[in-house]
């Protein structure tokens, strides 16, 4: 039988993710502490080590590609998804994770402890009323509310060139359909994440040039 480490570098190789092997053991230090933490606090409906590989650290790398800027906020973080995974592939970039729930900050700020990770800051705050001394980059949902709402809410954290990245499942068409006006779609890409059958999709809003009609 496969041991998690195996398991993850196969699912990485399968969809063409070149991470580094001293990462790679860090990924699965972190679902060991997330399936410890699950027990007293609700992070994951996910318990299977291989499922918690495929569903919560290949699909967040999905992305990685997609991440631009220096500047990233992962809103509504949760169990540190994707901020955990995109923040250890990709060390030259600052991430801020952000969550009301106070249970779930106090568990990334152990995870940011335990594993060293150095850039990564940990926020326990709601998107309306955080406050940042700079703009972000890239804005990251998953698993959020509407496009819509991540757009009225997080407004105030984007840069005016940065990104909002809506991590969806299907298509999420009438979403995109009531997309505010003082925002553009920018793409919407299909992503392929090998081994797993459902849907995902990756929506990406710009704030609209004031010129533009």
């Amino acid at each position: 039988m496969n041991t998690p480490n195996t398991y993850l570098q196969q699912v990485l190789l399968a969809n063409q993710q070149e991470i580094a092997e001293a990462i790679q053991e860090r990924y699965i230090r972190y679902l060991m502490l997330l399936r410890q933490w699950n027990q007293v606090v609700n992070l994951t409906a996910i318990h299977d080590i291989n499922d918690m590989i495929l569903l919560h650290i290949i699909d967040s790398l999905s992305i990685l590609s997609y991440v631009n800027g220096e500047k990233v906020i992962d809103v509504g973080s949760g169990a540190g998804l994707p901020g955990i995974p995109l923040a250890l592939a990709l060390p030259e970039k600052q991430f801020v994770l952000l969550d009301s729930n106070h249970k779930k900050t106090r568990f990334l700020t152990q995870v940011v402890y335990e594993l060293g990770i150095k850039n990564v800051t940990v926020v326990h705050s709601r998107c309306e009323t955080f406050i940042p001394s700079s703009c972000f980059d890239t804005i990251i949902t998953r698993a959020f509310a509407s496009i819509k709402t991540m757009l009225m809410t997080t407004q105030h954290l984007l840069c005016e060139q940065g990104q909002f990245l809506a991590m969806k499942g299907n298509y999420p068409e009438q979403e995109i359909k009531d997309i505010p006006d003082g925002f553009v779609l920018l793409a919407a890409h299909r992503l392929r994440v090998n081994a797993l059958s459902a849907e995902r999709h990756l929506i990406c809003v710009g704030k609209e040039e004031p010129w533009v009609k």
